[in-house]
């Protein structure tokens, strides 16, 4: 058979649907194969998070090395099994899938390391006091595992019926969108305190932090006045 080593490279905050097309194109078998164990396979992390419904927070980002004698399982297990290495080093033991959820939202919204802490306390202020996340990305899940994302996020899509919709559902999605990374993890472990609860790009790569509604739709008159700038 072929031995041949085939690289895969997973980046922070990959969810497994982009995993599984990586897989595909490192020429490792088709990405449904990867997406039927991804979606099914919980045994591989049920002692840590029993309620996990997929394998989606817990395949670790990383470059692996995989050879076509492996199976799907095989790969899928080697990634839980960095995940696994990472959250002993991090002391990840409480409330699991909450942890790993909220770093994955983190992850998608800044992948800043010095940011995300400031993030995670801008989640966590708001679920206590049960205000919608309202993070876009849940939303693009939302419609990626009912495969009618079109690559464009609109309007109407806030409206989107989906438990991962964090627009119309106060709280956390039932489980993690993508494959959070250390730093993410590490935010969503130890939030930064603050007392923010909104935030906003600032057209360069960073975000600007609110306490108030009325500071937030400053800075996000200065971000898309930043965008228009950029345009010129």
């Amino acid at each position: 058979g072929d031995v041949y080593v085939h690289t895969v490279v997973v980046p922070e905050g990959y969810n497994m649907f982009e995993i599984a097309q990586a897989i595909q194109e490192a020429g490792l078998g088709p990405s449904n194969d990867f997406l039927n164990v991804a979606t099914s396979d919980t045994a591989l992390i049920a002692d840590m998070a029993p309620d996990a419904k997929t394998l989606e927070g817990f395949l670790f980002p990383n470059t692996y090395e995989f050879t076509r004698t492996q199976s799907m399982t095989e790969m899928a297990a080697a990634m839980v099994k960095q995940f696994r290495g990472v959250a002993h080093e991090l002391g990840l033991n409480a409330d699991v899938l909450k942890t790993v959820t909220m770093a994955s939202i983190v992850e998608k919204e800044t992948g800043v390391p010095d940011e995300q802490a400031f993030v995670a306390s801008v989640y966590d202020h708001r679920l206590a006091k049960k205000i919608p996340l309202q993070a876009d990305p849940s939303v693009i899940y939302a419609e990626q595992l009912q495969g009618d994302y079109s690559g464009a996020l609109h309007h109407q899509d806030m409206q989107f019926k989906s438990a991962y919709n964090t627009y119309s559902h106060a709280g956390l999605p039932p489980g993690p969108i993508g494959n959070p990374g250390k730093s993410a993890l590490e935010a969503a472990m130890h939030p930064a305190t603050t007392d923010f609860f909104y935030f906003v790009s600032d057209g360069n790569g960073h975000h600007r932090f609110a306490h108030s509604l009325k500071e937030h739709n400053q800075n996000v008159a200065a971000y898309k006045k930043a965008v228009e700038q950029q345009r010129h």
